[in-house]
């Protein structure tokens, strides 16, 4: 058995900020401290993921296909999973692989993950870059009033820090929220962040192309 680790992950970031953000994601390379990093020093960007505990539970770790029923139309899929070993933009989102169940078990709740984050960019863990961004895979699902909050919660965190993320990008299967952290005074809190929604088409497309990356290396 392929051993776990969490470059499938950090492949599928990079490949979703390049295909929905654009071309000055496309030189990010996949390190270490932080997680992607432009070469020449613009901007590094950390990855990580959030989950509530109680949501581990429910969520279900595909072992094998017996006594699983799927439609016609999703078996596919489904076997992409097992034989992989990963699950994440697939059957939005239901199922965990099992190479990537470790990823989401040690997870933390969403505001202690951004505060962990954030005294560690402060401390210079994370070395000398121009920018620094948080990119955030999250189990939960989170409404607009919630990505708003967890915004001004992330500005407030680190105010008044001298080293600090411009930008969090908060990723779910089907929608990825680039939110500001530079702390302006915005006067609609949804102006602190843009939505952009990612279709099953893209979201396969982003499996197939981390895993083809995941098996390279």
């Amino acid at each position: 058995m392929r051993k776990f680790d969490t470059c499938f992950f950090e492949r599928y970031a990079q490949i979703t900020l390049e295909t929905v953000l654009g071309e000055r994601y496309a030189s990010l390379v996949n390190v270490d401290r932080p997680d992607l990093q432009m070469p020449d020093g613009t901007l590094g960007i950390e990855v990580t993921r959030a989950m509530e505990p109680r949501k581990e539970e429910a969520l279900t770790m595909l072992k094998e296909m017996a006594g699983l029923q799927v439609a016609e139309t999703e078996r596919e899929e489904v076997g992409q999973i097992v034989e992989s070993g990963y699950g994440y933009g697939l059957q939005d989102g239901r199922y965990i692989g099992r190479l990537e169940y470790e990823y989401w078990s040690l997870a933390l709740p969403l505001r202690r993950i951004i505060e962990s984050k954030v005294a560690k960019v402060a401390s210079g863990f994370y070395g000398e870059f121009d920018e620094y961004g948080l990119y955030i895979f999250c189990k939960d699902d989170l409404t607009e009033e919630e990505v708003a909050l967890v915004t001004e919660y992330a500005c407030d965190l680190q105010r008044h820090l001298d080293v600090k993320y411009s930008v969090m990008y908060l990723s779910q299967i089907d929608k990825l929220y680039v939110c500001d952290l530079t702390c302006a005074d915005h006067t609609d809190s949804r102006s602190s962040f843009i939505t952009y929604d990612i279709s099953r088409a893209m979201c396969k497309e982003f499996f197939l192309r981390s895993l083809r990356r995941s098996d390279d290396v």
